[in-house]
């Protein structure tokens, strides 16, 4: 892309679009540059002008094998060639089918057996939601509302998924189109609650992604399938970010052998190259649903089973199995702790944390005291990775690295040693 193509992108963007969680009077600044991205191959991104970076968080969390892989490049193609989206309300096609039942054989056997498709990871969140209310309602409690959320949990945006969020930033100015949700901070708080009200008990599990990359304690999520299983609560699992892999098993749960009544997913169901998401579910919340018209699960998206994405999802699946993705997985998991030993050991790096290809790296000022919010140091020390090959983006001062499961060794050294290189230029140290 030519130079002066570059200007007239910048141009245009800041002319008309509006971005994601983005000040637009810092982006439209006149010495504000926009990287504009147009290439992709493997875990490297190129931008208009030909430089070339590691994606060190896989596009917002979302890219599992790499960019243009050729077996989804392919079964995206060959799907061009037939049709690219048809109604899924009254109708079926057999990409969908078929992704369900691989979905469904991902879990033992009469577990999670049913799968709802949708957008992307608040509408899997939300339509969880959605159905554990409708679910005790047809079940004789209709008592059973409440939801019941974590300490600086994300969920998402919708409305329903944003009444869970415990991040004010985010969500605190639409508090009054909510619906009412309790925030605990451990199991054992939910002992203070009256159980026979609630609906279901929603969870992050393993790692909250929003609020900083923070690691729950181990034992914690079997610990809150046991506290819901004696008071008859649901249990949600939004695994949209842990999801596929990302923890080392294919599903964060695995770790602790829990199984939910729900789980969201979402980000890398498509192996990152299209929005889909799948809410999986049990017969018996599946049953309850079943009857007259009353009964229906009135919900649905325009774009539910698309089938392009089902397309991708299909292929990004046989790519775990074909390609052994998850054994290749597990030595890159330990390279990346070995690794992160470097900027461990930086003055201003406060903790690192790490599960399995996921990590934040967390600075402060000192070990009590945070960096004022107003140096946006989280934020600067990024923009100084991307002058060393480095893309990925803060969560306040926690720099997150989370890249695609194809990133070789070497690659996986540079970009430890540009996030090490670039906290020194800007924190010192």
């Amino acid at each position: 892309m030519a130079q002066q193509s570059t200007r007239e992108a910048i141009a245009l963007d800041k002319s008309h679009l509006w971005h994601p969680f983005t000040q637009h009077r810092d982006w439209n600044a006149p010495e504000h540059e926009p990287l504009v991205l147009v290439e992709g191959e493997g875990a490297l991104l190129r931008d208009s002008e030909g430089r070339e970076y590691i994606d060190g968080n896989s596009s917002i969390w979302t890219n599992l094998h790499g960019h243009r892989h050729p077996k989804i490049d392919a079964a995206i193609r060959a799907q061009l060639d037939r049709v690219a989206h048809t109604s899924f309300l009254g109708f079926t096609h057999p990409l969908a089918a078929e992704l369900a039942r691989e979905l469904v054989a991902l879990w033992p056997a009469n577990t999670l057996t049913r799968v709802f498709l949708s957008d992307d990871g608040s509408t899997a969140v939300e339509v969880a939601l959605k159905m554990a209310v409708q679910f005790w309602q047809q079940n004789g409690h209709p008592e059973r509302t409440r939801f019941i959320a974590f300490s600086g949990a994300y969920h998402g945006d919708t409305m329903g998924a944003s009444s869970l969020g415990g991040i004010s930033t985010f969500h605190g100015r639409f508090s009054a189109w909510q619906f009412p949700a309790e925030h605990v901070a451990s199991v054992g708080a939910l002992d203070t609650l009256d159980s026979t009200t609630i609906a279901a008990v929603v969870i992050e599990p393993l790692m909250q992604g929003a609020a900083g990359m923070r690691l729950w304690p181990r034992g914690m999520l079997a610990e809150l399938r046991r506290w819901c299983d004696e008071h008859g609560v649901l249990l949600i699992l939004d695994e949209v970010m842990t999801g596929f892999g990302r923890t080392g098993k294919m599903f964060a749960c695995e770790h602790e052998g829990v199984i939910p009544d729900f789980i969201a997913l979402a980000k890398g169901l498509t192996g990152g190259y299209l929005p889909l998401a799948a809410t999986l579910t049990s017969e018996r919340i599946f049953n309850a649903f079943l009857g007259g018209p009353d009964r229906t699960l009135y919900y649905g998206h325009s774009y539910t089973a698309n089938q392009l994405g089902c397309a991708a999802a299909l292929a990004s699946l046989a790519i775990f199995r074909e390609e052994r993705v998850l054994e290749q997985l597990a030595g890159k998991i330990d390279l990346l702790a070995r690794l992160l030993g470097k900027p461990r050991g930086q003055r201003y790096v406060a903790e690192v944390r790490q599960c399995g290809f996921m990590a934040g790296v967390e600075l402060r000022r000192t070990e009590q005291e945070a960096f004022p919010a107003d140096q946006f140091i989280g934020a600067k020390v990024c923009l100084a990775a991307r002058r060393h090959g480095l893309l990925t983006r803060p969560i306040r001062d926690t720099i997150v690295l989370m890249p695609p499961y194809c990133i070789n060794e070497a690659q996986i050294g540079g970009m430890v040693s540009a996030l090490a290189t670039a906290i020194r230029e800007v924190c010192g140290g």
